[in-house]
């Protein structure tokens, strides 16, 4: 397995409304993570992205008889939220551009590379995959930026 993309930090943090101690019985454990919500600018340039630039498939579906758009990927998904339209409830401070989303690819990261390379998007770290650490232990990664200025690695 390739780890496509890198992020510092995880996807999600869990803030709990008390602090626990470390002597705290705590009575469930995070298994994985279901879906992430992308705040955007625009639903249809964020669709065409990552689905030509990263094979993900684009889903509709409806929630309180709205209709809304999803992105999905082995078994996660991202929400999609158009800035300014959020659902409810959602992040206390929404922001198009502010996220570093981390993927992973069967595929060898040299066909990822040249597969961005060729349709022209800008790939950072001066244009090369570079070595990182990540949840899985060492990679190979690549870089660049979806339509919103979000870190994609």
């Amino acid at each position: 397995m390739h780890r496509l993309f890198r992020s510092p930090g995880p996807l999600v943090t869990i803030q709990p409304t008390r602090q626990f101690s470390r002597s705290t019985n705590l009575m469930f454990s995070v298994k994985s993570i279901d879906h992430v919500v992308l705040t955007v600018k625009s639903i249809q340039d964020t669709i065409e992205f990552y689905t030509t630039r990263l094979g993900m498939k684009h889903e509709k579906f409806y929630s309180k008889d709205e209709e809304r758009h999803a992105l999905s990927f082995g078994s996660q998904k991202i929400n999609l939220h158009l800035s300014g339209h959020e659902f409810e409830p959602k992040a206390s401070k929404v922001q198009p551009g502010s996220q570093d989303l981390c993927f992973i690819t069967d595929h060898p990261i040299e066909q990822v590379h040249a597969s961005w390379k060729k349709a022209g998007i800008e790939i950072l770290e001066e244009g090369q995959i570079v070595d990182r650490t990540g949840a899985v232990g060492r990679l190979r990664s690549v870089y660049c930026r979806d339509p919103d200025g979000n870190l994609i690695d």
